[in-house]
């Protein structure tokens, strides 16, 4: 009996180290498959910089004549590098908008391993859906909120008073805003994914609908200009959203109880 004890516990001695040498290696393994990740797409949007520095003044100049109203004649630059770093920046957004698929094809060879097979299936989904809300969010600040908000100022103007607007300040308003929409577009799915992996109940949110209403609003305070107009503009697009979202996750939710 004696000699079993020895051989058990020797056994044991020798299994602790074995298991502290897979975890360290499958963490290693995990940071060099993330430090892969992230090298390929940032040299993914290095090597695709010369496109977006090209299109970067063309987009520019769309900003301005989509958004811009008849009344401000022109858009102006106070500094003889202003236009550079602005078209410098548009560029490198413009590069990482361009290499998103194949961003987000390393997050998936990152993410699917340890996922299970609905999982991947619903992280399938959720990419392309998100997606295409990023950008209805995009399209839709460019084309409706952006001249209102453009308007909105012009209105102001007097006999006294005129409007001169600079190109950085647009520009940087133009990409507050998008960005501003296009995260915050995403509140359907950030509903479905929570009752989809049994986080939070249909139940619970529509309890909370006040308390959600209150933090949208919030969160567009944040991702706006100080004005209550632009505040407003986000938040209610994006609380019906949430209601969409939540219409959707009623019947994910009866149909995952059913199964």
């Amino acid at each position: 009996m004696k000699t079993l004890k020895k051989l058990q516990k020797q056994k044991s001695k020798k299994m602790e180290p074995t298991d502290n040498n897979q975890q360290e290696q499958s963490f290693i393994e995990h940071l060099e498959a993330l430090r892969s990740m992230l090298i390929k797409s940032i040299a993914s949007v290095a090597l695709l910089s010369p496109a977006g520095f090209y299109l970067a003044p063309k987009f520019i100049n769309f900003l301005i004549k989509t958004s811009i109203p008849e009344g401000i004649s022109k858009l102006h630059y106070f500094s003889p590098m202003e236009v550079f770093i602005i078209q410098l920046k548009a560029g490198i957004i413009l590069s990482f908008v361009i290499a998103f698929p194949y961003i987000i094809s390393q997050v998936k060879i990152f993410v699917f391993p340890a996922l299970y097979e609905h999982e991947r299936k619903f992280f399938n989904r959720t990419i392309f859906l998100a997606t295409i809300l990023f950008l209805s969010g995009n399209l839709f600040c460019i084309f409706l909120i952006l001249p209102l908000i453009m308007n909105f100022s012009l209105a102001f103007a007097t006999t006294n008073l005129e409007p001169t607007l600079g190109l950085a300040n647009f520009i940087n308003l133009a990409g507050a805003m998008m960005l501003a929409f296009g995260l915050m577009f995403q509140f359907p799915l950030i509903v479905l994914a929570g009752v989809k992996f049994g986080l939070i109940k249909v139940a619970t949110l529509e309890k909370a609908r006040p308390y959600i209403i209150v933090g949208i609003l919030i969160l567009a305070a944040i991702f706006t200009p100080p004005d209550v107009v632009s505040q407003l503009m986000l938040g209610v697009p994006t609380w019906l959203l949430f209601e969409a979202g939540l219409y959707c996750a009623k019947f994910l939710e009866k149909k995952s109880d059913e199964s």
